[in-house]
């Protein structure tokens, strides 16, 4: 049976966070996930450190097995721990700057990758990524529904005093309101 990965800084994890996982369990008919929380992203800036973010990633995912992940890039963590048939799962924007991942070749023979596509995206970004892997074939696209939430745009309406309108699951929420998380005053 495959095991899915979903990996991220969760800074803070969200509804499209969710939405993904729920859409990659269906399609890959996995019974759970193994979220991983970036303890030291490679790949952009956190507001928050890993253990609160891994506080919220739990919430967000109550279900799914959420721990941390010690290596800044996912060739780094794929050579460093055994799975059995992961799918590591991403959605089409990260998909698309999947060759400037640190050994993108590399990642493809030790796990299939699944991505999140949605309406309206440009499909030719991808065909893109697709001509330039040695292993095309390692890639699944699978449909989800477009979702509004973005990490970044939650932190600025926090940030802001805006109310999230359901971008972010309620026990995530709950928790940003009583820790006063990302500017929350």
């Amino acid at each position: 049976m495959a095991i899915g990965l979903f990996g991220g800084a969760f800074d803070p994890p969200h509804n499209g966070h969710v939405a993904l996982a729920a859409c990659a369990k269906e399609r890959f008919d996995l019974p759970r996930l193994t979220v991983l929380v970036s303890e030291r992203p490679g790949h952009k800036d956190v507001d928050h450190p890993a253990d609160v973010r891994l506080e919220l990633a739990r919430a967000a995912f109550p279900g799914d097995d959420v721990r941390l992940d010690p290596y800044p890039r996912t060739i780094d963590l794929l050579r460093g721990e055994s799975f059995d048939d992961p799918v590591f799962l991403v959605g089409a924007d990260e998909f698309v700057d999947f060759l400037t991942w640190k050994e993108p070749q590399a990642v493809l023979e030790l796990t299939r990758l699944g991505v999140a596509t949605r309406p309206g995206f440009d499909r030719g970004l991808l065909d893109i990524v697709l001509r330039n892997l040695e292993h095309p074939e390692r890639v699944t696209f699978f449909d989800m529904e477009p979702n509004p939430a973005a990490s970044r745009t939650i932190r600025a309406a926090l940030l802001a005093g805006e109310p999230l309108g359901g971008l972010v699951p309620p026990e995530v929420e709950r928790l940003i309101r009583e820790r006063r998380l990302y500017g929350v005053g």
